[in-house]
C-alpha cells in the first residue's frame, strides 16, 4: 500500500511531467511558474491540483511551485467554536488590558493624593474628625430634647385620663418627630465613619504594597 506521502509526491510528479517545459512557463509573469496545490481528504488521502481541488475547500492545505518546492502552508477556516473561543480569549485579554490601565491610573492617583504614608493617615483622622463633629452637635442638640420631653411627659400627668390639650399634644409630636430623625442621622454617620475607615485602610494598603514593589512616583 502506498502511503499518503508517497501519493501526494508521485501526484506532484504527475502534474510536473504534464507541465509545459520551464521556458514556456517563463513568460506567466509569476516567480517559480505555476502553482500546485494540495491537501488530504476525508479518507487522509493527498489530492493535488494545479487549482485548487474541491476536496480541499474548508480545509487545510499547501501551495508549491513547479519544482515542488513548498510556498506557503495555508491553515484550514477556523470553525464556529475555535471562533468563538478566540473572541472570548480577546475578549478577556481586553478586559485584563483596561483593568490594568485603571489600577495603574488609581495607583498614580494615590501618589499623587499623598505624597507620604502619613499622609493617609491625617486625611483619615481629618474626615473622622469632620463626622465627629457634626454628631456632637445633633447629641447636644438630642439631649436638649430629651430634657424637654421630660418636662412635657410631667405636664401629661396632670392630664391623666384626660385628652390633652392640642398645643401638648403637637409640642409633643414635634419633639418624637425630630428625635427619631436624629437617630436615622446618628445611624448613617455610623455607617459614614465605617466607610471612611475602610477607604483609607484600603488606600493605606495599597500605597504599603506599591512601596515594597519599589513603586516610585513620576
Amino acid at each position: 500500500m502506498v502511503s499518503p506521502t508517497k501519493a501526494s509526491l508521485l501526484w506532484v510528479l504527475l502534474l510536473l511531467l504534464a507541465a509545459p517545459p520551464l521556458h514556456a512557463q517563463a513568460g506567466d509573469g509569476k516567480s517559480g511558474g505555476k502553482s500546485i496545490f494540495c491537501c488530504e481528504d476525508d479518507s487522509g488521502r493527498p489530492v493535488c491540483g494545479d487549482v485548487l481541488p474541491s476536496q480541499c475547500y474548508g480545509r487545510a492545505y499547501r501551495e508549491m511551485n513547479s519544482q515542488g518546492v513548498t510556498r506557503r502552508h495555508v491553515s484550514a477556516p477556523l470553525t464556529k467554536a475555535e471562533l468563538a473561543r478566540r473572541e472570548a480569549e480577546a475578549k478577556a485579554r481586553a478586559e485584563a488590558e483596561e483593568r490594568d490601565r485603571i489600577q495603574r491610573r488609581q495607583d498614580e492617583a494615590l501618589f499623587e493624593t499623598y505624597p507620604t504614608l502619613g499622609a493617609i493617615d491625617e486625611r483619615e483622622a481629618r474626615a473622622i474628625a469632620e463626622v465627629e463633629r457634626s454628631v456632637e452637635g445633633v447629641l447636644a442638640r438630642e439631649q436638649e430634647l430629651l430634657v424637654q420631653r421630660k418636662r412635657y411627659d410631667e405636664e401629661t400627668e396632670f392630664y391623666r385620663g384626660r385628652d390633652l390639650p392640642r398645643d401638648l399634644k403637637s409640642a409633643l409630636q414635634v419633639i418624637d418627630s425630630e428625635l427619631a430623625s436624629h437617630k436615622e442621622f446618628l445611624k448613617q454617620k455610623e455607617g459614614e465613619r465605617a466607610l471612611i475607615r475602610e477607604r483609607f485602610d484600603a488606600d493605606r494598603q495599597r500605597y504599603i504594597e506599591l512601596l515594597a514593589s519599589g513603586h516610585k512616583r513620576r
